[in-house]
């Protein structure tokens, strides 16, 4: 049955229940047949499998192998190095999964609380775990809603329901029946779990607990939610994938060459093989991504965006597009008036959220006070005492006690400089008439010390309107301008405000308040004007990231007109707003484009949201999801990345998450961003820096073989080179500060590689240059009657120092001239120190000149290897000078030629 389409007495019959709810053998029988009314517990991998896990990696086999092979020729130390690599990297992967699977967890945790049941004629206090179909509760303000109802006898109820649907307000609540396709937000006939009650009472029929209710459908659609790999994985993964083809051809291609073009040994071949293998692959750059990472993994806490899964921090450098939720996200949470609207002028409202910062404003800007006006004196009076909310300053900041809307009226008094204990004790309060739905209004009766009474109303304008005779001018009371009024509120509802009444008349001295008092010769004192006002923040953050490429869409449980208000003053394209209904009508194969084309959604449901962020990433988008409720945990997880709201957002938000931002602050999206594409150019730095030094190495031995000549240096040399530049001198590549221009480009298509033709040619070019001058050197010395001995410590120096020259190469990718730190930072310097260090003992500590056979060198030859070795360091900047140049040039002419 469609619960809230039909009549309540169809309702019960079909729970077979009563008003009166059920006997506890009825409850236990019903109990046995639907389960406790909880959520299902998210499930867990064994810790065993989680760990194994992180070793199933192409590139980690390698590594592996390479260890493995390293071990059996009794390189030791070589193999030490590999295998610590991979286990630091599984454990750093392990510990950062571990919370993966909370976000039902945390669902469930919101939902158990004790709620009031009719059972056996009397009213019980149970917990909500054993409730079933059929049992009748009792609700009143305060109340957590424990599982989903049909509500009667409803006696001025309202729900805050935006954790479930968005919906910034409080929704007033009824018992009628509605139309079948009444969507999620608008079924005021219903009550659902995890929602809280803000004002009034009602009894509830229970229709559906545990996991058919409706957030145990959005714990259902978590569970599906395929958790997407980020675009760093899959570039790693296509990477290592690459890297291992081309290592095992290269390998298999010289044992086969050496021993049946050059006729050397299987042995021997085997070992050059495993030499050649052991040099080309990075064994250092699973380390040095993870360190990259971590290292942005600080600099965005310091920015007030905690990461929860390591590599997120690369995936906000990715992203094309930001969908975000309104309520509390791009907006404040916080109802705030914004105008008033008086019979002969109009006034605009300074400040946002609740409190007492702000001005009530006159056309030229003046600030006015309640004191120096009657009519803002009594619009402070009645909004301050004909109200329930209240709010309090508390620990340096403003809390709301009560319903939103009414907080607003109790701050707009605040700025008007009247306070809530001086209006209580001028004018007492005698009588109340509640808010009730069928009357949409409230009034209270009050008097004063000099014997005056008077009568205070706020409520729905089209409501009151008709019960105002006259309206309070600037000169006094003077007939009604209904005219004027309802052009004004048309106005305010035009622009996304919620509008509210203010009216008041002189009452007789009674004790009591009735409705026919109320209802007649009304005098108008404003309408008000209020709004969820975006976060100023956010309106520059949007503009940011349009301008870095990213698309930013709203989407919110929010009326149309209301969403479309909001989105045109933060940005946003608001040509066309998509309602849930709409995605609804569209069919699937047009959906993705719809939505691609659309940057506001408006009544939309937690499955509207999944299917919003599926449908941009069929489209090849990289999606950041950003929320705080409840409703929003599926498409956080599904997204490629899920942001929460730290302060306000509920615990299946931040635990479906991948960012957690402790700011609630919209803008800190843009900060991490800038810090995700930093983390990716620092990676890209260290492969560009990685490979080349990897293919030198490679390629000096695998020419050797080539071309028939003597070994320049030999397999236990360049297993040295590795051990003491592969880390640590790509590590400081992970702590570079963001390129000038990262936030003016658009963001890297999904389909690119890590090896791009850019990264392939610099490749080819300082391997090759890096060959070609160990070699040059090696035969130089030679010449000059060195040793063979002497000849290869020149060629390891001067690996190792074009690998240092280098490094200041990758440090950034404009000419190092144009860069205000040319020379780097200290992680540079103490990466180079420390290699420098060790590359001494090498060529001195007698220990290890007999390991190796080093022997020592003449200035002269020192001279050799640092003109050699530094001649990368002048190359390739003119390299990257052509480049740029080349760019500029085309781009000239490709803007010369749209001109024509």
């Amino acid at each position: 049955m469609i619960f809230h389409s039909n009549t309540l007495t169809a309702v019960m019959n079909s729970l077979s229940s009563t008003q009166h709810g059920l006997t506890a053998e009825e409850a236990q029988q019903r109990l046995i047949q639907f389960g406790a009314n909880q959520l299902p517990e998210a499930p867990t991998r064994p810790a065993l499998l989680r760990f194994a896990a992180q070793f199933n990696n192409v590139l980690i086999y390698v590594l592996l192998a390479s260890g493995g092979i390293s071990l059996l020729m009794q390189h030791v130390i070589d193999a030490t190095v590999i295998f610590g690599v991979v286990l630091i990297n599984a454990i750093i992967g392990f510990v950062q999964e571990g919370k993966a699977e909370a976000a039902l967890r945390a669902i469930h945790n919101m939902v158990r609380t004790e709620c009031k049941v009719w059972r056996d004629h009397r009213v019980e206090t149970l917990d909500s775990e054993m409730l079933v179909p059929g049992d009748v509760i009792l609700l009143q303000s305060g109340d957590r809603v424990p599982a989903d109802l049909r509500l009667f006898q409803v006696k001025d109820l309202r729900c805050d329901e935006s954790a479930l649907t968005g919906e910034s307000q409080p929704v007033t609540k009824s018992n009628g029946e509605l139309a079948e396709a009444t969507p999620l937000a608008e079924r005021s006939n219903m009550a659902y779990t995890g929602t809280l009650v803000t004002y009034g009472t009602a009894l509830g029929l229970v229709v559906n607990t545990g996991v058919r209710t409706e957030l145990g459908n959005i714990g259902t659609l978590v569970q599906q939610a395929e958790v997407p790999k980020t675009p760093l994985t899959r570039r790693l993964e296509q990477f290592a994938r690459q890297l291992t083809y081309i290592i095992i051809a290269l390998s298999g291609a010289m044992v086969l060459f050496g021993i049946f073009a050059r006729q050397y040994d299987l042995f021997a071949m085997f070992q050059a093989a495993v030499g050649i293998a052991v040099a080309a692959v990075p064994e250092g750059l699973p380390a040095v991504v993870t360190i990259t990472l971590a290292v942005g993994v600080q600099k965005m806490a310091r920015l007030h965006a905690l990461v929860r899964k390591l590599p997120s921090v690369e995936v906000l450098g990715s992203v094309s597009v930001i969908c975000s939720d309104k309520t509390g996200t791009l907006t404040r949470n916080e109802m705030t008036a914004t105008r008033l609207v008086l019979a002969d002028c109009s006034l605009s409202v300074s400040g946002e959220g609740y409190g007492d910062v702000g001005n009530i404003l006159d056309a030229a800007q003046n600030s006015l006070r309640a004191d120096d006006e009657q009519r803002l004196s009594l619009i402070a009076r009645t909004s301050l005492l004909c109200n329930t909310a209240t709010v309090i300053r508390k620990d340096g900041q403003w809390q709301l006690s009560g319903d939103p809307t009414e907080g607003a009226l109790v701050s707009l008094a605040l700025k008007a400089g009247l306070t809530e204990e001086r209006a209580a004790q001028e004018w007492p309060r005698n009588d109340m008439l509640p808010f009730e739905s069928e009357r949409r209004y409230m009034a209270t009766l009050h008097h004063n010390h000099q014997g005056e009474h008077e009568i205070l109303i706020k409520g729905g304008p089209d409501r009151l309107l008709p019960f105002c005779s006259h309206q309070l001018g600037c000169n006094g009371v003077e007939p009604l301008d209904a005219d004027h009024w309802n052009q004004s509120i048309e106005e305010l509802a035009s622009v996304g405000l919620r509008v509210m009444a203010l009216a008041y008349k002189p009452s007789p001295p009674v004790e009591e308040l009735t409705y026919d008092m109320v209802e007649q010769d009304l005098i108008l004192v404003a309408v008000v004007g209020i709004t969820d006002p975006p976060r100023a923040e956010a309106i520059d953050a949007i503009r940011q990231c349009q301008q870095a490429g990213i698309r930013v869409k709203m989407i919110t449980g929010d009326n149309p007109h209301t969403a479309a208000a909001i989105a045109r003053v933060l940005g946003l394209r608001t040509n066309r707003v998509l309602t849930g209904a709409d995605l609804d009508k569209t069919d699937l194969d047009t959906l993705p484009q719809q939505v691609q084309a659309c940057d506001v959604f408006a009544r939309t449901s937690p499955e509207h949201k999944l299917r919003i962020v599926e449908a941009l990433q069929q489209q090849q988008h990289v999606v950041a999801m950003t929320g705080d409720g409840v409703n929003d945990a599926p498409a956080l997880r599904a997204a490629d990345i899920g942001i929460a709201m730290g302060r306000k957002g509920t615990d299946a938000a931040k635990d479906a998450s991948d960012i957690v931002l402790t700011d609630d602050n919209f803008a800190t999206i843009v900060a991490a961003v800038r810090q995700g594409r930093t983390v990716y150019d620092n990676i890209l730095k260290a492969i560009l820096f990685i490979l080349p030094t990897s293919l030198a190495e490679a390629s000096v031995i695998s020419v050797a073989i080539l071309l028939g000549l003597m070994l320049p240096i030999t397999p236990a040399q360049i297993l040295w080179i590795n051990m003491i530049t592969a880390i640590t001198l790509a590590l400081a590549l992970s702590f570079e500060p963001s390129e000038p221009l990262s936030m003016n480009r658009p963001p890297r298509p999904i389909k690119q590689g890590l090896i791009t033709g850019f990264v392939l040619r610099r490749l080819l070019f300082v391997g090759a240059l890096g060959t070609l001058i160990v070699f040059g050197l090696f035969y130089l010395a030679l010449e000059q009657g060195a040793s063979i001995e002497k000849a290869r410590t020149v060629a390891v120096n001067t690996l190792v120092f074009f690998e240092i020259f280098y490094l200041f190469n990758c440090r950034t990718q404009t000419p190092l001239w144009q860069n205000p730190r040319p020379f780097g930072g200290i992680a540079v310097w103490i990466a180079v120190v420390t290699v420098v260090a060790l590359q001494m003992l090498f060529n001195y500590l007698p220990g290890f000149r007999d390991l190796f056979q080093a022997k020592s060198l003449s200035l002269q030859e020192w001279l050799w290897v640092l003109a050699g070795s530094g001649s990368v360091l002048m190359l390739v900047e003119l390299e990257k000078w052509l480049t740029l140049y080349r760019q500029k040039r085309t781009e000239t002419q490709t803007s010369r030629a749209g001109q024509n």
